[in-house]
C-alpha cells in the first residue's frame, strides 16, 4: 500500500485528481495533501474521511512513495526534484519538465513504455489540449503514419483555473439582459467589461489567443501543442500548423484537426481503428458531433465528424474534444502512477 502526495491539492486540478484517486480505488496506505499558507490545516475529503492540508518544508516529502504535483512550473522546479530525491515517484503536471530528454511525457494509452526510463525519477504529463488531442490521434499514427496537422482548438476558461471560470461566471452576470446591446454596440460598449484574466471580455466572445506570446507570434500553448506532440507520437519530423483559441465554455476542451498521412486514409479505416481505440468513444460511426459538455465529467476523449479531405484526397478531417481536467490532468496523472505501481 503506497504512501501517496499530491501537491496542489485544493486547485481545480488538484480537487479533481483527489476525486480519481478514490474512484479508481488507487491503492493507498497514507496520503498527504499540500497547498499554499493560505489553505494549511483546510480539510479535503477523501475515501469517506478527511485529510488535512499542509505546507510544503524540509522532509514533507519523507516516507512518501508517490508524488503527484499541480503547481505553477516555478514552484514544480523545486518540489519535484525534491520529491524524487526524497525516494518518491513524481508525477507531474506543470510544463516545467515536458521537454527534458531525461522526463517522460506520458499519455497513458499512447506510450506508457516510455515511463521504464525515468532518470530523475520524474514522469511529466503533457498539456490539457495536447493530452486531449493526441488520444483521438495516435491509433492513426500507429497504423499509417502521421506526418502533418493543421489545428485549431476551442480551450474552455477552466484552462485557466478557478480564476478563468470566476471571470466568466461575472461577466455574464453582468451581460444579461443585455443580448440586444451587445449584438448592436459590442461587448464593452454593451456594459461587459474586460476582466483580469483576459484582455477582452470571455462572454459571449472568443478570443484568439490563448496562452502567453512566444516568438513569431505563437503562444505559449500553441508551442506546447507542437512540441509535446511530437515526443508524444515519436514522431520528431512531425509538421504542425496549430491556431489555439479561448471560448466561453466552463469544462472541455474541443479541436478540428486536418491530417495527413504516409499513405492514404479513408475515413471507414479510421473510424474503425477509433472504435477499438483505448481511452476513445467514437460517437455515432465518426458522423456524429459531440461537444464539450458532453465530454465534461468522463474518462474518454470523444471523436466525431471524420471526413475525408476533398481538397488533398488521403487526408483526413475530425474533430475531438475532452475534459480537461479530468482526462487532460487529472486521470493522465493517476494512471501514470498506478502504470509506476505496476512496475
Amino acid at each position: 500500500m503506497p504512501r501517496v502526495g499530491v501537491i496542489g491539492a485544493t486547485g481545480l486540478v488538484g480537487t479533481e485528481m483527489l476525486r480519481v484517486l478514490e474512484e479508481r480505488a488507487f491503492p493507498v496506505d497514507e496520503l498527504r495533501v499540500f497547498a499554499s499558507p493560505r489553505s494549511e490545516g483546510r480539510k479535503l475529503p477523501f475515501a469517506g474521511h478527511e485529510v488535512v492540508c499542509q505546507v510544503l518544508r524540509d522532509g514533507c516529502f519523507d516516507g512518501l512513495d508517490f508524488v503527484i504535483v499541480d503547481v505553477d512550473d516555478p514552484l514544480a522546479l523545486e518540489c519535484a526534484p525534491a520529491a524524487a530525491a526524497a525516494g518518491a515517484k513524481v508525477v507531474d503536471n506543470s510544463a516545467a519538465f515536458r521537454m527534458d530528454p531525461d522526463v517522460p511525457l506520458v499519455v497513458a494509452e499512447i506510450n506508457p513504455g516510455d515511463l521504464r526510463s525515468m532518470p530523475k525519477g520524474i514522469a511529466s504529463c503533457p498539456n490539457c489540449t495536447t493530452m486531449v488531442l493526441v488520444v483521438g490521434l495516435a491509433p492513426l499514427h500507429r497504423a499509417a503514419g502521421l506526418e502533418r496537422m493543421v489545428v485549431s482548438t476551442y480551450q474552455s476558461v477552466s484552462g485557466h483555473g478557478v480564476a478563468g471560470m470566476r471571470e466568466l461566471d461575472e461577466q455574464w452576470t453582468k451581460g444579461a439582459g443585455q443580448a440586444d446591446r451587445l449584438r448592436r454596440a459590442g461587448a464593452i460598449e454593451g456594459g461587459v467589461e474586460p476582466g483580469e484574466v483576459w484582455d477582452r471580455p470571455i462572454a459571449g466572445n472568443v478570443i484568439p489567443l490563448a496562452g502567453s506570446m512566444r516568438a513569431a507570434g505563437y503562444t505559449s500553448e500553441e508551442v506546447k501543442l507542437v512540441d509535446e506532440s511530437r515526443k508524444i507520437l515519436h514522431a520528431p519530423e512531425l509538421a504542425v500548423s496549430v491556431t489555439c483559441v479561448r471560448v466561453p465554455v466552463y469544462v472541455g476542451h474541443a479541436m478540428t484537426a486536418n491530417l495527413r498521412f504516409s499513405r492514404p486514409m479513408a475515413a471507414g479505416e479510421a473510424a474503425e481503428l477509433l472504435a477499438d481505440a483505448p481511452g476513445v468513444q467514437l460517437v455515432d460511426g465518426g458522423n456524429g458531433h459531440p461537444t464539450p459538455l458532453e465530454s465534461a465529467g468522463i474518462d474518454p476523449v470523444l471523436v466525431g465528424r471524420i471526413r475525408e479531405d476533398p481538397s488533398e484526397p488521403g487526408s483526413l478531417n475530425l474533430w475531438v474534444t475532452g475534459d480537461n481536467l479530468r482526462k487532460g490532468a487529472a486521470l493522465n496523472s493517476v494512471q501514470m502512477a498506478e502504470l509506476l505501481l505496476e512496475g
